[in-house]
């Protein structure tokens, strides 16, 4: 075996909770083909991190405070075309998954499945291979063919996710009632849904607003 295939791989972990930090170290512990070179928690602490440390692969979260995965992922891939970085959330929608691959992430997994999952993902992004939870290449499978919401759309949904009624929401955005109301017509159809609280219900669980 070369020197060069018996470096551990070299691992950064971004996430804002300690304890899911301590949970990767401690998987990684007494592994002789990976180490953990660095923490950090959030995404511009992530940045300085890659820049000082190199690592191999990354494990980033995508809710954080202050800057969030995507944007430093796209940050970190700007700077570093070839980085490895592997998403690392609670999250299985859709929506927040395709986000974060276009950012330019390699792999998607579930915190759920950290214990299980996580060795193979990092094996298979450092060998330049896509890992993705099953769950989530379900998801995504399932909704390709949706007509998405629009950026107007997904405003008004999330006015609509906070309480704001109709007369609130077309005060904020600079519109009319009658045009919030066709704009929750056409969410509702391309959701899927009949009403205000299952569109919210939907759209959180696919990751196309934050609750």
């Amino acid at each position: 075996m070369s020197e060069l295939s018996a470096r551990p791989i070299r691992i950064l972990v971004v996430d804002d909770h300690p304890i899911l930090r301590e949970g990767v170290a401690a998987i990684l512990e007494d592994r002789d083909d990976m180490q953990l070179v660095g923490e950090a928690r959030d995404g511009a602490e992530a940045i300085e991190q890659y820049r000082v440390l190199q690592p191999d692969v990354t494990l980033m979260d995508l809710q954080m405070p202050g800057m969030g995965g995507v944007e430093a992922i796209k940050a970190i891939r700007d700077e570093q075309p070839n980085a490895c970085i592997v998403v690392l959330t609670t999250y299985d929608g859709d929506v927040q998954a395709v986000r974060a691959l276009k950012a330019g992430a390699m792999g998607y997994l579930l915190k759920s499945s950290l214990r299980t999952e996580m060795l193979d993902a990092i094996h298979s992004v450092s060998q330049g291979r896509r890992y993705l939870h099953r769950n989530i290449a379900d998801e995504i499978a399932l909704h390709i063919l949706d007509d998405g919401l629009s950026e107007r759309e997904v405003a008004v949904l999330q006015l609509v996710a906070i309480g704001k009624a109709n007369k609130q929401i077309a005060f904020e955005l600079g519109i009319s009632e009658e045009t919030v109301k066709g704009y929750l017509k056409a969410i509702f159809t391309k959701l899927n849904v009949a009403d205000r609280t299952h569109a919210v219900t939907i759209a959180a669980r696919r990751g196309i607003i934050q609750l």
